[in-house]
């Protein structure tokens, strides 16, 4: 049931036109992008979609046009997650589960539970969920770090939960949970730079934000890795680092949208309260970009 899981999921950016509607010609190139360039699933509503900023219409519609544009080509993955358990609920009982493969729900951030709390958070959308769901941990978004502890619990005592989202940059904590996870729980790296490096201690794939810009590349280094091939999956590792770090260094998705906009992929538009790269930032990305191209 989660073997899909296995390898990289692209979390795909939101298009934008410039007076700020969703941008839906862009998003079915971005589709067709990732999906041509062999990604194994696609990941839609999370972080680097900016799904905090779309209205509950807009993220209907792109639900509604990621199932009819993807036409089971590849899984589909939905983030639905927040800080509000029963608003949560009610999401995941109006959305159209019928070709969705699974729901990302992102740990609470701004309330910060306690542990038990962040328990009975994902006990309850685990139980309503028609779908297996992906813990997401990124305490560095949300202020708070779901503990290992947790994490298998969850995994142990609710069959449902299929996997976690780790971005939390412990590496030990990544351990632990690969370590002690129940058979068939996946774990899968939130941070590219360090995908490679978790992959070699177990992890079973990545949810990527560079992905979005090098599908080809990243994947085939998962895949590399995954296959126990780490000389040529260090190659591409290596080959993509600078561009990975300088993609954060003005935020996500900020650099990934400069470099999409470079690639000629999507406009260079984002939602309030998020901006633009700087133009210093702009002009490494594009510099990157040209080396990796050129060295193919």
């Amino acid at each position: 049931m989660t073997n899909f899981l296995i390898g990289t999921g692209v979390a795909i950016v939101t298009p934008f036109h410039k007076h700020g509607t969703i941008d839906f010609s862009s998003f079915e190139k971005m589709i067709e992008h990732v999906i041509a360039n062999k990604v194994e699933y696609i990941v839609v509503l999370g972080t680097t979609g900016e799904s905090v900023t779309l209205s509950k219409d807009e993220r209907n519609a792109i639900i509604h046009f990621s199932i009819e544009t993807i036409n089971k080509r590849v899984p589909l993955v939905v983030g639905i997650g927040g800080s509000n358990t029963q608003s949560i609920i009610d999401s995941i009982k109006e959305c159209p589960f019928e070709d969705i493969n699974a729901i990302l729900s992102v740990a609470p951030y701004y309330n910060k539970p306690q542990q038990r709390g962040l328990f009975m958070h994902y006990k309850n959308i685990a139980t309503v969920s028609p779908v297996p769901v992906i813990l997401y941990n990124v305490p560095g978004r949300t202020s708070l770090n779901m503990s290992a502890e947790t994490t298998l619990k969850l995994a142990h005592e609710l069959k449902n939960i299929v996997a976690i989202k780790e971005a939390s940059g412990n590496i030990s904590q990544c351990m632990e949970i690969i370590k002690n996870r129940p058979a068939g729980f996946k774990v899968i790296s939130g941070d590219d730079i360090l995908t490679l490096p978790l992959l070699a201690l177990g992890a079973d794939g990545v949810i990527s934000v560079v992905a979005n810009a090098f599908p080809a590349e990243f994947s085939e280094m998962v895949r590399l890795a995954l296959k126990g091939n780490f000389d040529k999956a260090r190659v591409i590792h290596y080959q993509l680092t600078n561009i990975i770090e300088t993609l954060f260094v003005d935020g996500n998705p900020s650099g990934i949208k400069a470099a999409l906009s470079i690639l000629g992929l999507v406009q260079n538009n984002l939602r309030l309260p998020l901006v633009k790269v700087s133009q210093s930032v702009f002009r490494q990305i594009e510099n990157q970009i040209s080396v990796i191209v050129k060295t193919g």
